[in-house]
């Protein structure tokens, strides 16, 4: 038995410029490089004595032209079905003058050129696109500047006579053209042009265009490789068994001789919590993981992230639910106190949300490698390159440089790859190979997956509401109760709301005039992560469907109450009107369908990363369940880069958001969780899928998010809709914890 401990002593942190394999920054075999490819020792010793580098600014570190024109470009952000890849394309090759279709796309290693979310880098938050807009526009027109000048000084005539088409630098008045793979080495001595001009909007051809995705062919085809496929050679193959509760720890193995004359099995091996085997495949891997019996000792008293052996869904939400005291400020505005006490009615009710898994498709995985040279490489999904390249030099032991880091497609996430501290495989992967010396590609099953998935955190929220003679508000109170994960995982200050807590809750448009956010923090036993819109997913189910019952009680129509309070906000009113128009016109119900169903409609808003979105949602009630049949959205990001992307994002957020207004729920018992497979965690099936009907709006507003925002509108406008049929108000998710029934009216 081997006994694997991650050392405890951290290495630096700095993120240096990494370098593939290959040795240069740029440039597979043949290819002219558009910029300087420097040998990585060199690099990384000139690195000490270079100018600070400003990420999105160096062509050579994004772009590599090759003979045959095609364009390889290193995506700083990670592709996971979202479409970034594509928009990225659309950006840089409008302003460098090639054809989406010919761009290469592959994940960037980490380094400082690519740190473009405020000197950091992660694919999350849906700003990949909408951070990086500008820098990448003026990325691909430095690059074009640059042939454009080499192809000057090649054809002898002024830069000014001098265009481009696609793929090529045209002189008009000698009818003579050149490619740009026949111009990268020579654009590689120039230096990059600090100002550029860029296209103006009306010129575009490829920005706001609906452009087919770069990656569904080789994804559709099977071609496409996620971490789950890689492959080197005198590989083994890891598989791991828990601890049911985290803190435990593996003592004796009562049967390990016998695991290890399985058939195939290399070694088996203890880990941090877990057990370990590596074989020649990794079915009998996990075969011989499942068969050790492990005596796991308890966790030592004051063990981090130990989980309670008492600890349950059920306990931690009546935990919540009867938390004392009104919170820490988070957004005030006149007096809401005084104004609820004056009011001529009062509303109050408390939500709560569930935790829910992120049930990606692909289990975490990881393979590892150490080479003759030092170095430690690995392959493995992630959403922060530099985050994890630090973090594997800690597990190691090495310095970050040490670690070549290849950014794998990602098989689902929406924050399932960020940098949790239980829930990735890859430490794992490093201690194994370590102990082996050889390769070990190591890969969760489904069950070990569920067992240490970061979970979005439970959440319930407590509202007060004051209404005038006329039932219109007039006072709003809203205290979150629970943890967010950005407190978690950035740093949470004692004495300030963490954000992720209460967005949703706060910064909402309408136009009372008193109002308080607050949040009383109550630490999660659990590991908690983002999970697809994060804090908007519950809490904007919370706001909204806190909003219609407000309406109710003061006998106003939720849709016309909505408009009435978005008078002034002229943005969020066209926007309400929008998906009402869409809708084929609002009403609320109930109503008797066509096929002669008894229906109801609800609605709800939301203003996530940026963009605005209106949602209406049509349902009826069919042995005590909901049915939706339809759902409108309605969505104004500001600008848009790709409308069938936007489309496809919100048919995906709609799914997602009603699976978790359905369906989804993570329920713990001692410590455990009762699913450990999609058997116990159901998800919105294909049969329940409603038809999306989408609306794209531009406001000319800055640019927002397009990956998450389609979500939380879903559940508030189902569950208001729901509501309108049962008569009776419906404050916790999922809906199929409770059969419903229509009621009078």
């Amino acid at each position: 038995m081997n006994d694997m401990t991650v050392p405890a002593q951290a290495s630096s942190t700095g993120a240096p410029l990494n370098l593939s394999r290959r040795g240069f920054l740029g440039a597979s075999l043949g290819a002219l490089v558009l910029g300087v490819a420097l040998p990585a020792r060199q690099a990384r010793a000139q690195q000490a004595d270079a100018p600070a580098i400003k990420p999105g600014t160096r062509v050579n570190a994004f772009l590599e032209i090759r003979p045959d024109g095609t364009v390889l470009f290193r995506s700083p952000f990670m592709e996971g079905g979202q479409g970034i890849f594509t928009a990225l394309a659309q950006i840089v090759g409008e302003e460098l003058d090639v054809e989406p279709t010919q761009f290469v796309m592959e994940p960037a290693p980490p380094g400082p050129d690519y740190l473009l979310i405020g000197g950091m880098r992660f694919t999350g938050g849906s700003m990949s696109v909408r951070l990086s807009y500008d820098a990448m526009r003026r990325l691909g027109a430095a690059a074009r500047q640059m042939l454009l000048q080499a192809a000057a000084v090649q054809l002898g005539v002024p830069l000014a006579e001098l265009t481009t088409e696609p793929g090529r630098v045209v002189h008009a008045a000698s009818g003579r053209s050149l490619a740009y793979g026949d111009l990268a080495g020579a654009a590689a001595a120039l230096p990059v042009p600090e100002n550029v001009t860029l296209r103006e909007r009306a010129d575009f051809r490829w920005i706001g265009k609906p452009f087919a995705r770069l990656d569904i062919h080789a994804k559709s085809t099977g071609k496409a490789r996620y971490a789950i496929d890689q492959t080197v050679d005198d590989m083994l193959y890891g598989a791991v068994q828990h601890a049911r509760r985290l803190g435990m720890e593996p003592g004796d193995i009562s049967n390990e001789a016998q695991v290890r004359a399985m058939p195939g099995v290399h070694s088996v091996h203890r880990l941090p919590g877990a057990v370990a085997v590596l074989a020649n495949s990794w079915w009998r891997a996990r075969r011989a993981a499942e068969a050790l019996e492990v005596n796991w000792t308890e966790p030592a008293s004051g063990t981090a992230n130990a989980m309670p052996a008492d600890f349950s869904t059920e306990g931690h939400l009546a935990k919540l639910k009867a938390m004392p005291g009104a919170g820490l400020d988070f957004e005030t505005e006149g007096d809401a106190a005084a104004a609820l006490a004056g009011a001529t009615q009062k509303v109050e009710a408390v939500y709560d949300a569930p935790y829910l898994a992120h049930g990606q498709l692909e289990p975490s995985s990881a393979l590892a490698r150490f080479n003759a040279d030092g170095t430690l490489e690995l392959w493995l999904p992630n959403q922060a390159p530099e985050m994890f390249q630090a973090d594997a030099a800690k597990v190691a032991g090495l310095s970050p440089d040490k670690v070549i880091l290849h950014s794998q497609l990602l098989g689902g996430f929406f924050g399932r790859h960020f940098l949790y501290t239980t829930a990735n495989a890859y430490p794992q992967a490093i201690l194994l190979a370590k102990a082996s010396g050889r390769p070990v590609k190591l890969l969760w099953s489904r069950e070990e997956e569920f067992l240490r998935d970061a979970l979005r955190p439970m959440a319930v929220a407590r509202f007060r509401a004051g209404l005038d003679a006329n039932g219109l508000p007039v006072a709003y109170e809203a205290v979150a109760v629970g943890e967010g994960p950005a407190g978690r995982w950035f740093g949470r200050k004692t004495d300030k709301v963490d954000s992720s807590s209460v967005e949703g809750i706060a910064g909402k448009p309408y136009a009372i005039p008193n109002r308080r956010i607050a949040q009383i923090h109550v630490d999660d036993p659990m590991i908690i992560g983002f999970w697809r819109s994060v804090g908007h997913s519950m809490n904007d189910f919370f706001s909204e469907t806190f909003f219609d019952e407000m309406a109710d009680a003061g006998k106003q129509d939720p849709y016309a109450l909505r408009l009435r309070l978005l008078a002034d906000k002229p943005r969020h009113k066209a926007l309400l009107e929008a998906v009402a128009d869409l809708s084929g016109g609002w009403k609320r119900g109930p109503f008797t369908a066509q096929d002669g169903t008894r229906r109801a409609r609800g609605v709800a808003m939301a203003s996530p990363f940026g963009s605005e979105v209106a949602t209406i949602a049509e349902v009826s009630l069919r042995d005590g369940e909901v049915v939706v049949h339809d759902v409108w959205v309605a969505i104004d990001p500001g600008s848009i880069v790709n409308p069938a992307i936007i489309n496809a994002q919100v048919n995906s957020a709609v799914a997602l958001g009603l699976s978790s207004a359905l369906f989804e729920e993570a329920v713990y018992a001692e410590g455990v969780p009762r699913a450990r497979n999609y058997d116990g965690y159901p998800i919105l099936p294909p049969d329940r899928m409603p038809k999306v009907h989408v609306r794209i709006v531009e406001s000319g507003a800055p640019m927002g998010g397009i990956g998450e925002p389609g979500v939380p509108g879903v559940p508030p406008a189902v569950v208001n809709a729901a509501s309108v049929l049962t008569g009776k108000r419906i404050r916790s998710l999922p809906l199929s914890k409770q059969r419903l029934s229509a009621g009078e009216g």
